[in-house]
């Protein structure tokens, strides 16, 4: 039997996940949060890796306080770029497959139209730039590695735009969100079937691939379906991000393209507002 080690196990992608586990019992699953992968102290996480000795590692665990990055540049890249070439040698060394979680964050937003693989990086922020350097080292130490990179990540579990909007439009009359940078949301439940879907599939073509749901949306306009889903009758007014200045600067245009992932594994991605329906569920 296959021992499946999901990383970040408490986080949103990792909880759904866990939830998706039991539909799957061909395989061991290993669910590690920090207290069983620790991903800021590389000799513990080598002797955790050991241990373990998973078959099948699905990287889901990050440093991801995108603002709070700019103050913890070393810890931001310890676990984002350290960490992730650990976790690369040791499945490259014990023949291994490994799927490790990227972002949007790798480019810096001045593109017009949908982002490809291949397309160049330039983060603008220390977050973008420690999931950069995570990139080129997990491929540098293992090339038979598959990242995904993803944007907008929201779920019923743990922190999140969505969830942030539900309380803010039932506690407040009105509220301003950024309606100048691009992009498309990632539900959680979705990414995670996908990757499953990619394990179970009798090809692993390795490289970078593009996740996230259908849909070209600002911010603004995903509060405004965040509204309509839940009847809400709260005020939003969208603002450009000037009016809203926070300590990392964020990718104007992070919209990626998908069609890679679709034509490789055959995955059919779902809009941007179906997923959106099933946290209203």
């Amino acid at each position: 039997m296959e021992r499946i080690l999901v990383t970040g196990s408490n986080g949103q992608l990792g909880s759904e996940l866990a939830v998706l586990a039991s539909k799957y019992p061909q395989y061991e699953w290993v669910f590690a949060d920090r207290s069983k992968i620790t991903l800021d102290d590389l000799e513990t996480l080598k002797i955790q890796l050991e241990e373990i000795h998973p078959n099948i590692i699905l990287n889901c665990g990050a440093y991801t306080a995108v603002d709070k990055a700019e103050t913890e540049k070393e810890l931001a890249f310890k676990i984002n770029h350290l960490a992730v070439e650990l976790i690369a040698k040791y499945t490259f060394e014990n023949n291994a497959k490994l799927i490790h979680i990227s972002t949007d964050y790798v480019f810096d937003g001045t593109s017009s139209i949908a982002l490809n693989e291949d397309e160049e990086t330039n983060p603008v922020n220390v977050y973008g730039a420690s999931k950069r350097a995570g990139e080129i080292a997990c491929l540098k130490e293992n090339p038979n590695s598959i990242i995904i990179r993803t944007s907008w990540v929201y779920s019923k579990f743990g922190n999140n735009f969505v969830k942030t909007m539900q309380r803010l439009m039932q506690e407040r009359d009105g509220i301003n969100v950024v309606n100048d940078q691009i992009g498309s949301p990632t539900y959680a439940a979705d990414l995670a079937q996908a990757m499953i879907d990619i394990v179970e599939s009798p090809k692993w073509i390795p490289g970078i691939y593009n996740y996230s749901n259908e849909g070209e949306i600002s911010w603004y306009e995903f509060a405004l379906s965040i509204k309509e889903l839940g009847g809400y009758n709260c005020n939003v007014e969208g603002i450009p991000s000037a009016s809203y200045p926070t300590p990392a600067k964020r990718p104007e245009f992070s919209l990626l393209n998908k069609k890679k992932i679709k034509t490789v594994y055959n995955l059919n991605i779902p809009n941007y507002k179906e997923s959106l329906k099933k946290m209203f569920v």
